[in-house]
Formats: structure tokens, sequence, C-alpha cells
């Protein structure tokens, strides 16, 4: 699969990622794992500017639970830091679920180190994944919304 690996300093910010990758913050997706059940994970694949929306995550998966396991147990799940995650070369190869708007346009993904990451064609990074491509994502909701999603995720 053609890639763009680009290296740049630790970011802080969404907006300064997208600048020094040099594409748009809708571009860069963030690898989130999801704890579904007693070691079973996945990877959900969310573009910059968009949220998990929790209840169509469940729906997608027939579940009524899932959560975010903290950085250690990300780390020991994955092989990866948190703000390093990628589902290419995880020592698990979870599952992946990525929301259906990140198709016909070039990604940036993590690379697995801080300050690096690949840019990709969506389809082909759905394709090597063998990703689910779903429904799963929101824009990012008001503060008061906010606060209420993450309390019931």
């Amino acid at each position: 699969m053609p890639y763009r690996l680009t290296r740049h300093e630790r970011v802080g910010s969404l907006a300064e990622a997208a600048a020094l990758r040099g594409v748009d913050p809708a571009d860069i997706i963030k690898t989130i794992v999801v704890r579904r059940g007693e070691d079973d994970y996945l990877f959900v694949l969310v573009p910059g500017d968009r949220e998990i929306a929790w209840p169509k995550l469940r729906a997608h998966l027939g579940v009524n639970r899932l959560s975010m396991p903290d950085a250690a147990t990300a780390l020991a799940v994955t092989g990866y830091e948190r703000g390093t995650i990628t589902p290419f070369g995880a020592s698990t190869a979870w599952p992946v679920v990525a929301d259906a708007t990140i198709t016909g346009r070039s990604i940036s993904l993590g690379a697995g180190q801080h300050g690096a990451s690949v840019t990709v064609d969506a389809g082909a990074a759905v394709a090597a994944l063998g990703a689910e491509l779903a429904d799963i994502t929101e824009p990012p909701a008001r503060a008061g919304d906010q606060h209420r999603r993450e309390r019931h995720g």
C-alpha cells in the first residue's frame, strides 16, 4: 500500500497536527481502542472533526456496553502508547471499525510513535485492515451535551 511518512515534533492540538502533516483536520484519523468484553478489544477509526457516537457503535456491534481502557491497558493490548496507536502492526490484530465518512480521500494516521504519521488512501487502508465501514460518529457535541455523553458512553 503506498504511503507517505511524515515526522514532526509532538503536537498539542488537532489543528497543529493537521498543519504539520499538511492535511485538513478532518483527514486526521484517530485510532481509538474500545473494550467490548474481557480481553476483547477493537480499533475504531474516527475522523479528527468527529467523535464516536456511542449508541451507534453499540448498535453496530450488537452490545449493550463498551468502554475505553486506561493508558496502561491500551499499551498492553496494542503495543502502542496513547497518541501513537495505529491498527497497523499492533501487537494483536484486533478488529477494525471505521467511520463511513473516511472513504474517498487520503487520510493521516498515527505511525506507532510520537511525531510520526502516515498518509494513505482511505480505501486502501480499509481494505488492508479488513475494516468494517459503519455510521458510528457524529460532529462534536456542544459543551453541555458532551458532558452528558461522556457519563453515559
